[in-house]
């Protein structure tokens, strides 16, 4: 009797750069998603970091299991990640725009998972740097719920859910007035709370 084989590990990392959700694929081999063999006596969880090393030099800033899938080789554990804009990789892998509709079913699932928690973890502010503008932030968020949402009510509902704080440094954008960066910066609650009030955005 053939033995079963070990399952993949498979990790959709997944960025933010030049204005669009970018995820990493090899460079050859059909910009595949990052995969190891998932040793018997491994947690997932510590492989996907561990993959994560190998790929990008390091550790990410979110990681979330998304489930367990089938493909023409057979059983895949699945793993979104999420890296800072920025993070560099080597030559063996590539950041690539998400395409449009998600691309393939593991991708797919991986952004359906990241959208489902972004108004229960940091999943937005971990796609930026340790400083932003509001501009930057809800230009995620816009790319996350797939939609657009309206300035004011969304700079609301960021105040009102206390998650941030401004900094004294500011960025030129362009002609207009400086804008002023901010960080992450949750005020410490008990019980699970909403990053922003989605449905007050309009």
């Amino acid at each position: 009797m053939a033995s079963t084989p070990a399952p993949r590990l498979v990790l959709a990392c997944v960025s933010w750069r030049d204005g669009d959700l970018v995820v990493l694929g090899a460079a050859t081999r059909g910009a595949e998603l990052p995969a190891a063999v998932l040793a018997a006596s491994q947690a997932p969880a510590d492989a996907a970091d561990a993959l994560a090393r190998r790929t990008l030099g390091r550790a990410p800033a979110w990681r979330s299991q998304v489930g367990a899938l089938r493909d023409e080789t057979g059983l895949a554990i699945l793993y979104v990640a999420v890296l800072p804009t920025g993070t560099d990789v080597g030559d063996a892998y590539l950041w690539r725009p998400v395409p449009r509709g998600g691309g393939g079913a593991m991708l797919r699932a991986a952004l359906v998972h990241l959208r489902e928690r972004i108004d229960r973890e940091p999943v937005a502010f971990r796609l930026l740097g340790p400083t932003f503008t509001l501009s930057d932030l809800q230009a995620v968020y816009e790319l996350l719920l797939e939609r657009r949402v309206h300035k004011a009510s969304f700079r609301r509902s960021l105040m009102a859910a206390h998650l941030i704080e401004p900094t004294d440094a500011w960025r030129s954008e362009g002609r207009g007035r400086p804008a002023q960066l901010f960080r992450y910066a949750p005020r410490r609650r008990r019980g699970l709370q909403r990053a922003v009030r989605f449905d007050l955005l309009g």
